[in-house]
């Protein structure tokens, strides 16, 4: 525990952010240091926006290793077609680069082809439209899908 200057107010810090303990005791409530609880309420806010439109969702995820894109029905609750770094016979050697992402993108768009679906609404998740996100994104375009 860390102790602030006039030693009143004690705050621990933990795995996900700073807790203050001279309120713990009423509502615990978490501050995650990363900005990652931004990230999720920008992504929650335009899923949101995409529901109301009834339009199939081209969902993203990336974490430093991989990149995952699924196909998610306009109800929100049905994935039709998925694609991830992670598969073997994509052909790339490391999956946290524009190539592998823009591969991810060409396979996500043929498996759509498959599925008769043209027309999708990106959500990028939160992240920022920039690097492979941005590669995903335009490969998918290029293989077929409409944003």
């Amino acid at each position: 525990m860390l102790a602030s200057k006039c030693g009143a107010r004690k705050v621990r810090r933990s795995r996900y952010g700073k807790i203050d303990m001279s309120v713990a005791h009423k509502t615990l409530k978490y501050k995650p240091a990363n900005g990652k609880a931004r990230r999720l309420r920008r992504a929650r806010r335009s899923r949101f926006v995409m529901r109301e439109q009834g339009v199939t969702r081209l969902s993203v995820h990336r974490t430093p290793k991989h990149i995952y894109a699924q196909l998610i029905s306009c109800d929100g609750g049905t994935v039709l077609a998925a694609a991830s770094s992670l598969e073997k016979d994509l052909g790339v050697a490391f999956g946290g680069n524009i190539e592998a992402a823009k591969s991810v993108g060409q396979r996500i768009a043929e498996r759509a082809r498959e599925k008769s679906i043209a027309r999708v609404a990106f959500d990028r998740s939160g992240f920022r439209y920039h690097g492979r996100v941005k590669a995903l994104a335009d490969a998918a375009r290029e293989a077929g899908l409409e944003f």
